[in-house]
């Protein structure tokens, strides 16, 4: 796989052209599973290929039962300069329910163990929203990713998947169905708490410190140029998507052939549009309205109207903002503003 991987590189030299890389973003999956070995050879190629940004921020996600000492040891003598650590919550009940892992004690301890090793600039995920979680418990996990001075938290809403286990189980009775309200009520607590201890909601599930916003999220938001690499991965260039496949074992045997297995579409203008909608709606940036192509300013003044009427959208300067009511309707009010 890592061989494939570093031969894709190569074939995709030219997707980026010449510009330095800002970032380079190791997940989804289970990139803590690779070895010092293997970082070498994908980092080789990299320098190889590319020039990297000085100030480039490269990210690895890691479950907590990945990071031991060995693992950490190996991070810090390579480019990793950041880690992405799927918590999901501090709960055991939860834990278990989402399928976990790991265990209560090993977030927390993985945490420290990776700030230990000189890991400051650490981002971790929460889950809210389970049948299992109720609101004191969820307040005690912010409080436990407060106490351990985590510069950057991104927190998402339960979601039932079509054709999951979890959607059988529910369907089933064997697991309670998700609580809007509970959702929406814990999602109003975690904008308020994270504000208080001086965080900014830069985007709808992200929240940093001044100065410590994801530059990986950040430019996809923005509409930057990303190029993805490895079975299922995305790849965009602001005039068309494309996607590998998603098998592994059709990527390797593709890759051995000298043809990478993908599929790629080409964006109208309709899609650009509401890409860049949908996207930027999501920030505390909001959408740019000097940069709506003519064709749809008069379509997006008429359409975000009423979202400005009802104060779930708020104008600043030339910028459209979703206000903290809107937040909850964000998937909503950007699919009303879509061509």
């Amino acid at each position: 796989m890592v061989a494939a991987i570093v031969q894709e590189l190569e074939m995709q030299r030219a997707y980026l052209g010449d510009a330095p890389l800002d970032s380079v973003y190791f997940g989804g999956g289970t990139p803590s599973l690779l070895s010092g070995e293997d970082l070498d050879l994908i980092f080789a190629k990299i320098n190889e290929l590319y020039v990297l940004s000085p100030e480039a921020e490269i990210t690895l996600e890691a479950n907590p039962d990945d990071l031991t000492n060995e693992k950490l040891e190996i991070f810090k003598t390579s480019p990793i300069n950041r880690l992405s650590i799927g918590i999901q919550s501090f709960s055991d009940a939860d834990l278990k329910y989402m399928n976990r892992a790991h265990n209560a004690d090993e977030a927390a301890n993985c945490i420290q163990r990776a700030q230990s090793y000189g890991f400051t600039n650490l981002t971790v995920d929460l889950i809210y929203g389970t049948p299992t979680m109720d609101d004191a418990q969820w307040q005690e996990n912010i409080e436990q990713v407060l106490a351990l001075d985590v510069p950057h938290i991104s927190c998402y809403a339960l979601t039932v998947e079509p054709k999951t286990a979890l959607e059988h189980f529910i369907k089933k009775g064997k697991s309670k169905p998700v609580d809007e309200e509970q959702t929406a009520r814990q999602f109003e607590y975690l904008t308020a708490r994270l504000r208080k201890a001086g965080f900014e909601h830069y985007e709808i599930s992200n929240f940093a410190k001044p100065g410590m916003y994801a530059k990986h999220n950040s430019n996809y938001w923005s509409g930057q140029d990303y190029l993805g690499v490895g079975p299922s991965a995305h790849s965009f260039n602001g005039e068309s998507r494309q996607w590998n496949v998603a098998n592994n074992a059709k990527y390797m045997e593709g890759m051995k052939s000298g043809e990478l297995p993908f599929e790629k579409e080409d964006l109208s203008a309709d899609q650009r549009y509401n890409e860049y909608v949908l996207t930027t709606l999501r920030t505390m940036w909001g959408v740019n309205f000097d940069k709506i192509s003519d064709n749809f300013q008069a379509h997006f003044l008429k359409n975000v109207q009423p979202f400005l009427e009802n104060e779930t959208v708020i104008k600043k300067e030339n910028k459209y903002c979703l206000t903290e009511k809107g937040k909850l309707l964000a998937d909503n009010i950007s699919m009303e503003l879509f061509a």
